[in-house]
């Protein structure tokens, strides 16, 4: 993974020591909160229901086993002994004391991590696939550009003060991990008659007024592609709304203006600004491939993992469902989802992340990935080791054989912690993974994404999700909207709504009602629940939905 150089490291704690000044100054009444407020945003902290929130960036997923443990470390000294890691591949502190902070990004330093740029109208956090280095279906590992593209954009003037924030995503994998398309720039690495390159892919987004991003160019060379990002972003910082920040997003921009008239003007800017790179990005690009070379990959047996697969039931289950595909046939990709039912989806304990880091050292080439989906990846682990591994997990309460399944939920914070909320995700989020753990059927029922979200912000993807689920407030009750068939993958879909909203105590029993209609519905065991909607749509669903309400929800 990419290691900090002299600029790096100097840049890091000039900001540290910046922030640190105007954090005295705001204790001692210097600065007044409206003036801090947006100092306090550029460096990653926020001020929730009950307390300041830190978000620490995680470019692109990636962590050695000495950053996790210091993350354990701030978790355990200056929180309450755990971590949120969160759909944008970063870590949240949800009880930091404002003194404390300065501290706290000191240590972050001390192991090349920050919080820059982890709010603000700015280009936020790079993710990529979690997967990535590793994944069998992987062209290209996305890290070394997405290093490009954070290099670029940390403090770049022209982007500092845009009119929303701006997201980007990359894949280079046929299957998408990434969600490219659902934002502000998703980027698709792919080769074109033995040329590298990208198809760059623009106005994705979820939220208010949620898009699938479009294809502004199908394939921009890689000598090309920083010039044509930020020609991209250039173009939208000048044509964005400013007067409405709902309607200031890129998706809004080109919506508006059509994506012709944007690639047009893309182009334009391109032409203009390309001359000035004088190749220095291609320069930097071929500087950071050197940090992500593969591992030493180790030729050894894997009959350890034979015999463990068919003599342990257990073990068996957990393999089918939290391994995937590595590139090399003796490594398996390991995902360590934090999602036992009852817990709340995407935190780890100080103690958990710590065995995570060790297991990284031990077994998995020092490298760690965080998922947008809010679990914890080991990318190279050999199958030799997975029994040992396995064994570890299950003693820190992290060997929960339910990755891709119905209480492998993805949940923002909700109303328990987020100032913008206007309901609760967390609980509704333990309460269907508690319910489906207690019926036996997750197993059965196979692959099934939930997704929720606590306001329209859509910070748990519920737009996307096989079942989305999105809390309102409606004359101050809770009020949950159903949506059904949204995917987030390379065929993405915008999910559609089911009718009127439950009640906080209907939602259970609805998700329950849906399940079992899709278990009637399917064809076999092998289709899964997506596939039975695309193959129906959704008048068998609705009508499971709505048993007593047929005509209200017919007429909604």
């Amino acid at each position: 993974m990419y290691s900090y150089n002299d600029f790096d490291e100097a840049f890091v704690r000039e900001r540290v020591a910046q922030f640190s000044g105007q954090v005295a100054r705001r204790i001692d009444g210097s600065l007044t909160e409206e003036e801090f407020r947006p100092l306090r945003l550029m460096n990653g902290l926020y001020l929730q229901l009950h307390a300041y929130m830190l978000r620490v960036a995680i470019p692109y997923g990636t962590l050695n086993p000495d950053q996790m443990d210091q993350l354990a470390m701030i978790a355990e000294k200056f929180d309450k002994g755990y971590g949120h890691f969160t759909t944008r591949q970063n870590i949240q502190y949800n009880w930091p004391k404002l003194p404390d902070v300065p501290a706290i990004l000191e240590a972050l330093a001390d192991v090349e991590m920050h919080a820059i740029q982890t709010s603000g109208n700015t280009i936020r956090n790079v993710t990529a696939d979690h997967f990535a280095g590793a994944a069998a279906d992987e062209a290209f590992d996305p890290r070394p550009v997405a290093e490009l593209i954070r290099q670029w954009s940390t403090d770049h003037p022209e982007f500092q003060f845009l009119p929303r924030k701006f997201k980007v995503a990359v894949t280079g994998a046929s299957h998408d991990r990434a969600v490219v398309r659902a934002h502000d720039i998703g980027i698709v690495l792919k080769e074109q008659n033995g040329v590298k390159g990208a198809e760059v892919i623009v106005g994705g987004g979820l939220g208010r007024t949620p898009m699938v991003g479009k294809t502004l160019s199908d394939f921009v060379p890689f000598n090309d592609l920083l010039p044509y990002i930020e020609a991209t972003v250039s173009v939208w910082n000048l044509l964005g709304r400013r007067d409405n920040k709902y309607k200031a997003r890129i998706k809004i921009t080109v919506h508006e203006h059509g994506l012709d008239d944007i690639r047009a003007r893309v182009e334009e800017r391109f032409a203009q600004i390309k001359p000035t790179f004088g190749g220095i990005d291609m320069e930097m690009l071929a500087q950071i491939e050197q940090f992500f070379v593969a591992p030493v990959f180790v030729d050894k047996p894997v009959d350890a993992y034979t015999r463990a697969y068919e003599n342990d039931p257990v073990f068996r289950a957990w393999a089918d469902t939290n391994l995937a595909a590595h590139k090399n046939d003796n490594y398996a990709i390991v995902t360590v989802p934090l999602k036992k039912p009852g817990t709340t989806p995407g935190d780890a304990s100080a103690d958990q992340m710590r065995s995570l880091a060790q297991l990284a050292r031990d077994y998995a080439h020092d490298e760690l990935r965080i998922s947008h989906e809010q679990n914890v990846i080991l990318p190279h682990v050999h199958k030799s080791n997975l029994p040992a591994l396995h064994a570890i997990l299950k003693a820190n309460d992290l060997a929960t054989a339910n990755a891709g399944l119905i209480s492998d939920i993805i949940a923002c914070p909700g109303m328990d912690y987020c100032a913008l909320a206007t309901a609760r995700s967390i609980p509704v989020a333990q309460g269907i993974a508690t319910r489906f753990d207690e019926l036996k059927l997750e197993q059965d029922i196979g692959e099934l994404k939930i997704k929720i979200s606590g306001c329209i912000n859509a910070c748990g993807h519920h737009h996307v999700g096989h079942i989305g689920i999105l809390g309102l407030d409606r004359a101050g009750v809770e009020n949950y909207q159903i949506t059904l068939g949204g995917d987030g993958t390379e065929t993405t879909v915008i999910g559609d709504r089911t009718g009127p909203g439950f009640a906080y105590d209907e939602i259970i029993p609805a998700i329950e009602r849906l399940v079992y209609a899709y278990l009637d519905l399917r064809v076999d065991a092998d289709e899964t629940f997506l596939a039975t909607y695309r193959r129906l749509g959704m008048t068998p669903f609705k009508e499971a939905l709505y048993p007593a309400k047929e005509g209200k929800a017919d007429a909604a």
